[in-house]
Order: structure tokens, then sequence, then C-alpha cells
């Protein structure tokens, strides 16, 4: 299975009333239990050691509330570029090159603003928005959920 196969399926359980759904083939195991942990197995036949990827959370999409009480900032008019899949987000293609996107940047609809590490696969982001990158709301190289905001855009900047 492919990693964009993988988020369709964990997408599926969480809108369905099923709990938790396992797959078996020669090559993967694949265990799913809503909201706790997604566990991928791999193996093939020939090989009597099973591989383990690192669980990863399956979590309720994060909700952000358009304005806290506490905040300074009214976000209400800003709107969040989120992440399509679990995995690791990273701002630039490689550690020596600089990031896709930085705050005050202008971006487009198709832009390419990071990269998130799903399965030892490199999967970039594009915005699905036009406007001005107002915050970074993750840091590099560290993990992230399905559906949880990456970065806010400034529509009208």
């Amino acid at each position: 299975m492919k990693a964009k196969e993988i988020q369709d399926l964990i997408d599926f359980i969480s809108n369905s009333g099923l709990a938790e759904v396992k797959i078996k083939t020669g090559e993967f195991e694949l265990s799913i239990k809503k909201n706790s942990e997604v566990q991928v197995v791999s193996s093939t036949p020939s090989a009597p050691a099973p591989a383990a990827a690192a669980p990863a959370p399956v979590a309720a999409p994060a909700v952000v509330p358009a304005s806290a009480p506490a905040a300074k900032d009214d976000t209400s008019k800003y709107l969040e570029i989120k992440s399509p899949m679990i995995g690791t987000f990273y701002r630039s293609p490689n550690p020596e090159s600089d990031n896709f996107v930085n705050v005050g940047d202008d971006v487009k609809a198709g832009q390419t603003v990071c990269i998130i590490e799903a399965m030892k696969l490199f999967n970039e982001i594009e915005s699905e928005i036009s406007g001005k990158i107002v915050k970074v709301l993750v840091d590099n190289a560290t993990p992230v959920e399905y559906d949880q905001p990456l970065f806010l855009v400034d529509p009208a900047g």
C-alpha cells in the first residue's frame, strides 16, 4: 500500500462507525484502531523477521479556535495550510537548502511550502490557497498529525 492509500483508509475509518481494522497480505500487516495508534509491519514471505515502522498516533483532526480569549492577535482572518498526512515536517528540501517559505513570503496556490516524510517517502506539500505567510505553526523536523495546521496565511496579503 502507498502512503496515500493508507491515509485514505484512515480517513474512511475515522468517518465510519468502525473502531478497529486489520489487513494482512503477504507483504505487510496493517492494524488501525480509531483514536489510538496505527501500526505498519512489513515482511516478505522469504524474510522471517518483520520490519516494523514506528507507530504513529491517529487522533481526531486538531481543532484550532479561530480566536482564543487569551490570544493577542486576531487569527480569524487567516487561513490554514494543513497537513494532508501523518509524518515528519521539513521546511526545506535538505539541511543545506533555504526554506520553501518563510514568514512574510507570498505564496500561490500550487506552490510547494514544505515536505512531509511518511514511511520513508518525501511528499511535497503544496498550498491550496494564495496569500502571505504570517506564521509557521510547526518546528522543523517535528512529527505532524493528519489535518494539523502547518502555516497561517493572510489571503488578503
